[in-house]
């Protein structure tokens, strides 16, 4: 009889043990969260941190499963976002402001700040003579119509007292704004700082004969790109959210410390990339904006709010808008991860 019982416990225990193994296999199966990233602009030296987290499998650690795809501009991005199109991408903050204003109850946020000093600039030949905003008036200015840098022109002209009735604008595709202004096709062309210049650079024209007017010297001390997620996503998939960020967060400081492998990440997705060019980019990039002195002081990713409302502010007078969104509207720091693990070193 004790033979008998002791038997049926043995067996019951083994059906248990195998259940609890299937149970815990096919949790460890469980499909990995998929996320579609848009990016601001073509593969470029200043991304590595998104390369070197999918080449390392930080993304993949972290139970996701990320498509990094090719952008068109920083509006653009925040444009495929709030279309359902891409679940998360790394657009203009600013973008998402105009958005809010007229969708209030549209979930997408910023959650990550990367671009926390604004680049956006006016670049023109030395040769023109235009020194300050006022010399633009009269003027043929170039910019691609998703340009971040020419939505938030009329930031500039509110700030300068300029007369934009004066300024003639022209548009083309951002491949081709850096050779239209050598040409001498526009007289000055609207865009991103680290873009304008190592566009000319790649073109072997000397930067040093040409005029940057930052729009940050001119009353407009905005944020600028960040990594944005999509109201879907929040919702329903937080955790995946959060991954994303220290994954990317992790691959960031990993590039800080080893810039010729983000280069190679880079050059592995574009050959005819120009390694010196886009080492340029990206060191530029993260001396000018990113790490500046208040991501020392609050840690990579995070903004100050006084600041980021000043911002919405800046652009909800830019545009007229009819509404102006609060800073949590805009932006959401719950899924950062620890500020230790975002303070320079």
């Amino acid at each position: 009889m004790f033979r008998k019982t002791a038997v049926r416990l043995l067996c019951f225990a083994t059906v248990i043990l195998a259940l609890a193994a299937g149970y815990a296999g096919t949790v460890q199966a469980a499909d990995p969260v998929k996320i579609k990233f848009i990016l601001n602009w073509k593969w470029q030296g200043p991304q590595a941190w998104f390369f070197i987290a999918q080449d390392k499998g930080w993304f993949k650690e972290e139970g996701l499963d990320v498509q990094l795809d090719q952008g068109s501009g920083s509006a653009a991005a925040v444009t495929r976002v709030a279309s359902g199109a891409y679940d998360a991408g790394f657009g203009d903050i600013n973008a998402i402001t105009r958005f809010k204003s007229e969708h209030p109850d549209h979930k997408m946020k910023a959650v990550y700040m990367i671009y926390n000093v604004p680049p956006f600039v006016i670049v023109s030949l030395k040769e023109k003579g235009i020194k300050s905003p006022k010399d633009l008036e009269g003027k043929v200015l170039g910019a691609s119509a998703n340009d971040a840098a020419f939505k938030l022109f009329p930031g500039f002209v509110g700030a300068t007292g300029i007369d934009d009735s004066k300024i003639e604008w022209q548009h083309m595709k951002p491949s081709l704004r850096q050779q239209m202004l050598v040409r001498g096709d526009v007289d000055a062309v609207a865009g991103y700082y680290i873009t304008v210049k190592f566009g000319l650079k790649n073109m072997n024209f000397d930067p040093e004969k040409a005029n940057f007017m930052f729009y940050s010297d001119h009353g407009m001390d905005l944020y600028s790109n960040a990594i944005i997620f999509s109201g879907d996503m929040i919702e329903k998939h937080p955790d995946a959210v959060k991954g994303f960020l220290r994954a990317v967060n992790k691959a960031f400081f990993y590039v800080l410390d080893n810039r010729d492998e983000g280069i190679d990440a880079a050059m592995k997705r574009e050959r005819l990339l120009k390694r010196d060019v886009e080492m340029g980019r990206l060191v530029e990039t993260i001396d000018w904006l990113i790490v500046s002195p208040e991501m020392k002081e609050i840690g990579m990713g995070d903004v100050k709010d006084e600041r980021l409302s000043r911002s919405i502010k800046i652009v909800s007078d830019t545009f007229g808008l009819k509404r102006t969104p609060d800073a949590n509207e805009i932006f959401d720091r719950s899924f950062l991860p620890a500020k230790a693990d975002r303070m320079a070193k």
